[in-house]
């Protein structure tokens, strides 16, 4: 796209043009009254047409109008009227049925499948430790499981008769484990080892992030009042997530304290879901519009669904001064303006696309639906690493359901096969 073609896309975007028949009063861009634009005979008043007789910016910005608000027919030209219909999806209830009755008995099938992959790691001295395959099973287990630690050893004698665990570990010991540092890697490498079955499946995501409670609790003095009285609330963590919009598996988390901002994760959830997946779209609310971002996307071959801010800045911006705002959008990349352009164009389409990142908030109801939203874990690495335990049991969850819809079948750690 040359520069004049660029500015043409501004000007369109920017600016309301008035046109009557084939002639339009294009304004002038340094802001000295308006030029009279020709479409049919593609001929400007402007001094850079009289001097080129070639097509202008003023001719590109009538263009790009014309193309966004009307079709023509050969004929005549006619307004497009888009009427909205709200789309529904039947419900495959038989399937819906199967994955639930039977939900229970293949989540233990498919975790110790991936449990199976992990290895054990090196110890070199204290007392010999349980299987590490085991407790990581018996956390996401237990997590899965909802119920207390004392409770959940119902269940797990029956998944160590099913051959799914080889010791049967204490209800401490698990809890002793969900504090271990150690544990958080493997969780997250199989977070993203259950989300590759559906590899051939998603193709458009979206990310965002949500909190979870704790149940440890802050203070602060409310100053508002002459007593300052203390004021209580619960602690709570950070979940960044990167989910498919097509079956809501996670193929990317990252677990930060509550004053973590959401923009500096979203490259690392991109660049780990480009591994495994092949990106056509990627969906986002504008808390992480950024340039770096939007390239990070455009890096992976992929769209990026990002709108704008009310106060993101143009050159006809308001608020500052011509030179002030000329200065401002061209420090802008040329990827941020022209994704800019192509937002304030074709905003109708762009938010019919931006409108899957509805899904990532339901990846969010899910999780916490059916596994709570609550950690009930004590210290920070427990409540990490018992959060990650909730989206690998939303991941395998996610899988099943997928086998019972789709005819997957999944299969774990097949380059190490």
């Amino acid at each position: 796209m040359d520069p004049r073609q660029e500015k043409g896309l501004q000007i369109a975007a920017t600016t309301k043009l008035v046109g009557e028949g084939n002639m339009w009063l294009v304004p002038s861009q340094a802001g000295k009254g308006k030029y009279v634009v020709d479409a049919d005979a593609k001929q400007c008043t402007c001094p850079d047409f009289e001097s080129r007789q070639a097509t202008c910016k003023h001719l590109f910005a009538v263009e790009y109008t014309i193309r966004r608000e009307f079709t023509d027919d050969g004929e005549t030209q006619t307004v497009t009227e888009t009427v909205t219909v709200k789309k529904t999806y039947q419900q495959k209830w038989p399937a819906y049925n199967a994955a639930q009755v039977n939900e229970k008995d293949q989540f233990q099938k498919l975790l110790h499948d991936l449990c199976k992959g992990i290895g054990e790691p090196s110890q070199k001295m204290g007392r010999p430790r349980l299987p590490f395959e085991d407790m990581i099973f018996s956390a996401c287990f237990k997590v899965y499981s909802t119920v207390s630690g004392r409770r959940f050893m119902s269940d797990l004698r029956d998944a160590k008769a099913k051959g799914h665990i080889s010791q049967l570990p204490c209800y401490n010991s698990i809890f002793n484990y969900f504090e271990d540092e150690t544990l958080t890697p493997y969780l997250e490498m199989l977070i993203e080892e259950s989300s590759l079955p559906l590899t051939a499946i998603e193709s458009d995501f979206a990310v965002d992030s949500s909190g979870f409670s704790t149940c440890r609790f802050v203070q602060w003095a409310d100053a508002k009042y002459t007593n300052k009285s203390l004021m209580t609330k619960r602690e709570w963590v950070k979940v960044h997530l990167m989910c498919g919009v097509k079956t809501n598996v996670v193929t990317a988390v990252k677990i930060t304290d509550r004053f973590a901002g959401d923009s500096p994760m979203f490259k690392q959830l991109v660049d780990t879901t480009a591994n495994n997946f092949i990106m056509q779209e990627v969906s986002a609310d504008k808390a992480y519009l950024s340039a770096d971002n939007l390239q990070t996307v455009v890096d992976h071959s992929a769209m990026p669904y990002i709108p704008f801010k009310s106060n993101s800045a143009s050159e006809w911006g308001s608020g500052m001064r011509g030179q002030d705002k000329k200065a401002k959008w061209q420090r802008k990349s040329d990827l941020w303006r022209q994704m800019y352009h192509y937002y304030e164009l074709n905003q109708r389409w762009f938010f019919q696309q931006y409108h899957k990142r509805s899904n990532v908030e339901s990846t969010f109801s899910m999780i916490k639906a059916k596994f709570g939203d609550s950690l009930r874990s004590k210290t920070k690495t427990a409540q990490i690493n018992e959060a990650l335990c909730k989206v690998l049991a939303h991941n395998i969850c996610c899988l099943i359901q997928s086998m019972f819809e789709l005819d997957v079948k999944p299969a774990f750690w097949e380059e190490e096969a």
